[in-house]
């Protein structure tokens, strides 16, 4: 019995989207199968464009969705996330395959196969090494400056399928610095086409939010250019889509080797993003995200792109969205936007041969522009100012540093941000504030009073290297203002870590309060604190009998100690 529990148990931990069919609810179904029909309607021209963000052929796009749909609907953890060819990735894509295939179209398709592998087999490894909290690298303000850096790479990389000027730069600065040199070369039919066509889609999102407007981007710029021959005005198509299926087929291993840096930084963004995506929506909906699972799954979906010829894939937070909208409760929703996919690969490629690059242009300009947190941006200006300014630099080194580079810049920045903040933490001196229990920061009551002789202070933060220093130094010239100083109490409520050099710091202000004359507890720490201490031999020196569970306890301790040693 306990075997079968135990397997059942492995089942679903790692098959969480197919063990929920094991308790499916019959009226998820209509939900499922209109989201499904709907946002196979919104990602086949989306994805298409996608593919020519990542240098590859439109019907890449469409390939890629194949294996990652079918693959995240058994594996994923969330019950809503739309994962398959995203703007981000393939823009990465883009920038790492682009100098190594030197114009070789076959190489650059082997290429960006092999990146995807790579990046799958990275995920797999994250998985079993359970390195979940990569997801937490990233802060707020560094997510909303850099997906508006990723927004204004994506329009400028467009800016020649919309306006027929050529664009040959390299890098965001390059692109529109060729472009504004270039400008006066602008095509005109190309350029009055790609205005009305981003204009049509704002204003489908706004007037009619709930309609697959790039669905009818895609049909209506295909019947123009097929009704009045633009083609001949200028107007280039995308050509004739290869009808069939892909063959799954292994990469050259020898390109793998030298694609595992930049893998790692595909990996890193399409992780996080996919994390942040499902909790968003697993919240709404009082559901529960496996962050580790997640890496199974999106490896797996990332291999499986890979063999099918396709590139590196992420989440789709506007996918999920539409999907939500229209009522998905289960992955099965992606099971049937895949059928629509195959239908779309085997009977339609014809019709979408007339299907014009400039509007592939405009569906990514308008996917970009969404990107972009105006009001994410506003809320960080209000909220503080440094986050802002956080938000503003990871923007700026996005824009400066190129993708990969502004990967490691951005996660350097918010760990630098964070070291900062909990190397210089907020400290109190503590007393009691008359009608209210406990004790409190001094500097927040001008009525609190502190016991004469007694130091309570509390340092809010772990203790470690960074801020071990500061810790010691902040200590003592709290016990110099608050003179005559007899006990030293540390309130380690808030310093849950420690390590050796914090260690270190606390026997040296030990050491130096005690020739002070001064005795120094503990009230409030933790079993592993108190453990770690004792390890290094400071709960020996202060002694047992100074270490106490809660302030009103080190208090009465000290009251009863003046007793037998007064002043």
């Amino acid at each position: 019995m306990s075997t079968t529990t135990t397997d059942v148990s492995w089942f679903h931990r790692v098959f969480p989207g197919l063990s929920l069919f094991t308790k499916y609810r019959r009226r998820w179904l209509r939900g499922d199968v209109l989201a499904g029909i709907t946002v196979a309607a919104y990602l086949v021209p989306q994805v298409m464009a996608y593919a020519t963000i990542a240098g590859l052929p439109p019907v890449t796009g469409l390939w890629t969705v194949i294996p990652t749909f079918a693959i995240y609907g058994l594996l994923g953890s969330s019950r809503q996330l739309s994962i398959g060819p995203e703007s981000t990735t393939a823009l990465m894509t883009a920038a790492t395959i682009g100098p190594l295939a030197a114009g070789d179209p076959v190489r650059y398709a082997a290429l960006s196969a092999a990146l995807a592998i790579v990046v799958g087999l990275l995920c797999v490894v994250c998985w079993i090494g359970r390195l979940g909290f990569i997801a937490d690298l990233f802060s707020r303000p560094i997510l909303v400056g850099y997906m508006a850096g990723i927004a204004l790479i994506m329009i400028a990389g467009q800016l020649d399928k919309v306006t027929g000027v050529p664009v040959d730069g390299d890098g965001f600065v390059g692109e529109v610095t060729s472009f504004f040199g270039h400008i006066t070369e602008y095509d005109l039919p190309t350029l009055i086409f790609g205005v009305f066509l981003i204009a049509l889609l704002f204003l489908f999102q706004w007037k009619w939010p709930r309609i697959p407007g790039p669905l009818l981007i895609v049909l209506l710029a295909t019947l123009l250019v097929h009704v009045f021959s633009l083609e001949e005005h200028g107007i280039e198509v995308i050509g004739p889509i290869p009808a069939g299926l892909p063959t799954p087929q292994l990469p050259g291993l020898h390109d793998m080797a030298g694609l595992i840096l930049p893998a790692l930084g595909v990996l890193l963004v399409g992780y996080t993003d996919t994390i942040l995506t499902a909790r968003s929506f697993a919240a709404k909906n009082a559901h529960s995200i496996d962050s580790n699972q997640e890496f199974l799954a999106l490896g797996a979906a990332n291999v499986g792109a890979g063999l099918f010829q396709g590139f590196p894939i992420s989440s789709s937070a506007s996918r999920t969205a539409l999907g939500a909208a229209a009522g998905s409760r289960t992955q099965l929703y992606s099971w049937v936007a895949l059928v629509c996919t195959l239908l779309v690969l085997l009977f339609a490629g014809p019709l979408l041969a007339e299907f014009p690059e400039v509007a592939l242009g405009a569906i990514v300009i308008f996917a970009a522009v969404r990107l972009i947190d105006l009001a994410g941006f506003r809320q960080l200006a209000r909220f503080r100012r440094n986050e802002l300014a956080l938000a503003l630099v990871a923007f700026v080194g996005v824009l400066v540093f190129g993708i990969l580079y502004g990967i490691l810049f951005s996660v350097a920045l918010s760990v630098a941000e964070l070291l900062w903040r909990t190397a210089r933490p907020h400290d109190a001196v503590e007393g009691f504030v008359p009608d209210l229990a406990g004790m409190h920061d001094v500097d927040d009551f001008p009525d609190a009073q502190t016991v004469p002789g007694l130091l309570v202070y509390r340092y809010d933060s772990p203790l470690f290297f960074a801020n071990a220093d500061n810790f010691r130094n902040r200590a003592m010239r709290a016990v110099d203002e608050n003179r005559p100083v007899r006990w030293f109490i540390l309130n380690a409520e808030a310093n849950v870590e420690v390590d050796i050099t914090a260690l270190a710091a606390l026997e040296a202000l030990r050491s130096d309060l005690e020739r002070k004359g001064i005795r120094v507890g503990l009230a409030r720490a933790k079993t592993e604190l108190v453990a770690d201490l004792r390890a290094y031999g400071i709960i020996q020196k202060i002694g047992e009998d100074m270490v106490f569970p809660t302030l009103p306890t080190a208090v009465e301790a000290y009251r009863e100690w003046v007793e037998d040693h007064p002043a």
